[in-house]
């Protein structure tokens, strides 16, 4: 059954996927300039790696989910969001921007989905601990940003409320062990283009795909914990 799970998901992964690099060129845009309607040149697939690697990173994902959580009733919640966290991670990784566009109604998606699936039976979590998740680390990145603004973005903030909330879900060992992860992974990626003298101690790196990475990797742990 769990073989058959992931690889639905990873179907799923891979179809939502292919939507990535389209949209991920729309929104690929400097702060202020407005959203492009014209398309990218050529097919997205035929483009450069990052865009063919899209489906394959959000199939990746998917199954990997599916694995962690099993038939739960929270996967479906999973599996809607992961599409949209490649798509943020590769827009911040373009640009170094999070739009308001994409992380707002993703944190507002997360609530409702997930107070859906607390209506189901055998769901393994708590949607008022998703709540608080959300709102205790957004707040905690909302203290960030006012205590550093050029080391944190607001784009960040608005991120940390649906993170937190799917982190949540699963209590506050999930949210701990995200968010440190993200953190975590996105010092070893400073210091790695530091070593390589590709950067700066003041240059600014794009947080949203560590932040991200960090939070799948407490889904994991906290679906199999469950």
């Amino acid at each position: 059954m769990y073989a058959t799970l992931m690889g639905i998901a990873a179907l799923w992964g891979a179809a939502t996927g292919l939507l990535v690099p389209r949209a991920a060129y729309r929104f690929a845009v400097p702060p202020g300039e407005p959203w492009r309607t014209d398309r990218p040149a050529g097919h997205p697939l035929t483009g450069p790696a990052p865009h063919r690697l899209a489906p394959v990173v959000t199939a990746l994902a998917c199954a990997a989910l599916a694995w962690a959580t099993g038939t739960r009733p929270e996967l479906s919640v999973w599996l809607v969001l992961a599409p949209v966290g490649v798509l943020l991670a590769s827009i911040d990784h373009r640009v170094h921007r999070l739009p308001d566009i994409l992380t707002l109604p993703a944190a507002g998606a997360a609530a409702v989905l997930l107070g859906l699936a607390a209506l189901l039976p055998e769901h393994a979590g708590s949607w008022l601990s998703a709540l608080l998740g959300g709102l205790v680390l957004g707040g905690f990145y909302l203290l960030l940003f006012l205590v550093n603004p050029d080391g944190m973005g607001l784009g960040d903030v608005k991120l940390a409320l649906s993170l937190g909330a799917v982190l949540g879900w699963y209590g506050w060992a999930v949210v701990f062990t995200g968010g440190f992860a993200g953190f975590l992974f996105g010092a070893a990626y400073g210091l790695a283009l530091l070593v390589l003298r590709r950067a700066g101690r003041k240059t600014g790196i794009p947080f949203g795909p560590f932040m991200i990475a960090g939070a799948f990797l407490g889904l994991l742990f906290g679906g199999l914990a469950a």
